[in-house]
């Protein structure tokens, strides 16, 4: 018979297939890293984890640390819960729909960086024709 929290876990799961969003379940076990969230997965490039619990319940001081961690290192970390599952979909269109601008700004933060790199390689030529003289 399902747990709460595994029911919490298929409708997750039923979420990230609908919207073709990579994931898996990591293995804490022997090799693994005890705390880490129930479900990691890859969005748009994006890292995104999420700690399922059932009714209200929160996460270990372990699982917390490294919820933490993932915030800390520029990924996303959830507790899901069975209020809260459908904000899976919400954060999915919302990320979907920001990808145009963000996509912007990061096109014209790459031309600022090479016109400063164009600008970097003048410069070091201009300084060594002055150190000529």
């Amino acid at each position: 018979m399902p747990t709460p929290e595994s029911k919490v876990k298929a409708a997750v799961v039923k979420l990230l297939k609908k919207h073709g969003v990579y994931y898996f379940f990591p293995a804490t076990h022997g090799f693994g890293r005890s705390g880490v969230p129930d479900i990691v997965c890859c969005f748009d490039g994006r890292f995104l984890a999420f700690e399922c619990k059932s009714g209200n319940k929160q996460p270990t001081a372990l699982q917390q640390k490294e919820i933490d961690k993932i915030f800390e290192a520029g990924g996303s970390a959830y507790v899901i819960n069975e209020d809260n599952v459908q904000d899976i979909e919400e954060l999915i269109i919302l990320k979907r729909r920001n990808e145009g601008a963000i996509n912007n700004i990061l096109a014209k933060h790459k031309e600022l960086s090479d016109k400063m790199a164009e600008f970097r390689k003048w410069r070091a030529k201009q300084k060594e024709d002055d150190d000529r003289c």
